[in-house]
């Protein structure tokens, strides 16, 4: 009865987006109850003064020991103040996301500390002019709905402003919104204010904002301050906010699936409710990466299906109780992009859109998020475009069942020269570097592989694709912002 039940789920809508389902009603729900007791009986360590003290004034209790327990009601509360909704804007007005029920959008990956150079075929540090070249790929990628730093600027001046580095490399060169990450609150405040000289002010930046912040914590239950002081900048600002927990199983999490489950919605509700404590109605996304580790037992895997898995049934969580949600997705643990990159790349990008996440991070990574790749980008940036394809699901109406135009062509007759085919001929899926060429052809053409067509598309991307400039006054006073923070911080 289960699986005819699953089947219709994921057949539910005749035309729109379809969706799978991972976890019953009855399945979230027993997660949920079990993550409130974690927070009620077992809590959670915190050392903040200033959400330390929010929580005392509250109905949280907290111990001599830092450890804090939140009553149900606080957590419930917390959810019910959290907007359903929220919408991301690029620089120039035009381009924006919508942060909401049944919309997903696609981004690159941030901070990889390497890049995988296509000159030379090496592995080096990643550089300001790589982040650049990124964000251009990302601003001309019409499946792609916004940036991250894809890559680590390590030739900034200082090691502790990079984050200001990356957001200059970003907003010059990509008109799509952005999500930044930061160093610290400091950070974070600083690309704040470069932000809000592009948009005209705070109550503009409130109204429309440019960036999210990408906050990630790698202490299950134990947030450290410099976490905390972002996520609380963040909610007085107003600016949204993606909070992913991070751990994995059998190291800093449970091995079972389930278990790893319980911990990650306790550690994202007991946010949650920090948040509501400081400000209510910050627009907050949830998340999380949980995977297991690679054949060392050391190195956590980005192309784990239980890392997908998890991220679904994630997904899945935070839509049963009215929240945004984010996941990674076309990121992998190959080191090139060959057979390996492909494959994990579609399984993961595959499984998050159906699974309905609204953001999607991380695209264009390799070796477990340590190394950008401007051809994996593109190359994900197609298979995007056949996994949107996919999801429409099939329309049933007079006009695609067609009944009139069978009966008119008849038996042996052809179709080609019809309006009927002109029309949804249109709706089709075309291939930018996939190659549906006969054998002849491709012979003919030099029997070029995937590869061979992907390295000279990211070219010709770079060479052709002039985004939108920045207007110079506002570039030269975000310098000056930027210079400030290398200088004090030296």
């Amino acid at each position: 009865m289960l699986e005819k039940t699953m089947l219709i789920k994921m057949n539910q809508q005749a035309y729109g987006t379809t969706r799978f389902q991972i976890l019953t009603g009855d399945q979230i729900e027993r997660i949920y109850f079990a993550a409130l007791d974690v927070l009620e009986i077992s809590g959670a360590r915190i050392f903040h003064e200033e959400a330390l003290e929010l929580f005392a004034n509250s109905d949280a209790v907290v111990s001599e020991t830092n450890r804090v327990r939140i009553p149900t009601a606080m957590v419930e509360k917390a959810i019910g103040s959290c907007p359903s909704k929220s919408n991301l804007t690029g620089r120039d007005g035009k381009r924006s996301i919508k942060l909401q029920k049944n919309e997903v959008a696609f981004g690159s990956g941030a901070d990889a500390g390497f890049v995988y150079d296509r000159k030379s075929g090496e592995r080096r540090k990643s550089t300001f002019a790589d982040v650049e070249a990124a964000a251009k790929i990302v601003d001309y990628l019409p499946r792609l709905d916004f940036c991250m730093p894809h890559g680590r600027v390590s030739d900034a001046p200082n090691a502790k402003t990079y984050d200001r580095h990356q957001f200059l490399a970003m907003v010059k060169n990509c008109t799509k919104p952005l999500v930044v990450t930061s160093v610290d609150a400091d950070g974070l405040r600083d690309q704040w204010e470069m932000a809000c000289l592009i948009r005209g002010g705070e109550k503009e930046f409130r109204l429309s904002p440019l960036f999210a912040s990408y906050i990630r914590s790698d202490s299950p239950l134990m947030s450290n301050n410099e976490t905390v002081d972002k996520l609380l900048f963040a909610t007085q600002k107003g600016i949204p906010a993606i909070f992913t927990p991070c751990s994995v199983m059998g190291v800093t999490a449970p091995a079972s699936i389930a278990g790893v489950l319980v911990q990650t919605l306790a550690d994202a509700l007991f946010t949650m409710v920090l948040c509501c404590l400081k400000k209510p109605g910050m627009p907050l996304l949830l998340g999380g990466i949980q995977t297991v580790t690679a054949q060392d037992q050391e190195t956590p895997s980005y192309g784990s299906p239980e890392l997908h898995l998890t991220s679904a049934a994630m997904t899945e969580i935070y839509k049963w109780l009215g929240l945004l949600s984010s996941s990674a997705g076309g990121c992998t643990d190959a080191k090139l992009v060959d057979e390996q990159a492909a494959s994990e790349s579609v399984m993961s990008l595959y499984n998050s859109l159906m699974a309905g996440t609204n953001l999607i991070h991380q695209v264009g990574c390799l070796d477990g998020g340590l190394t950008a790749s401007l051809s994996s980008l593109v190359m994900c940036d197609e298979i995007i475009a056949m996994i949107k394809q996919i999801g429409k699901g099939i329309q049933v109406t007079d006009e695609t069942l067609a009944l009139d135009i069978l009966k008119e062509v008849g038996p042996g007759g052809e179709f080609l020269s019809h309006d009927h085919t002109y029309d949804h001929w249109k709706e089709w899926f075309r291939p930018t570097i996939i190659d549906r060429s006969n054998f002849e052809v491709w012979s003919d053409s030099g029997s070029k592989t995937y590869n061979d067509r992907l390295e000279p598309e990211v070219d010709r991307i770079l060479e052709s694709h002039a985004p939108e400039p920045l207007d110079e006054n506002i570039v030269q006073e975000m310098k000056k912002i930027i210079n400030l923070a290398d200088n004090k911080e030296v």
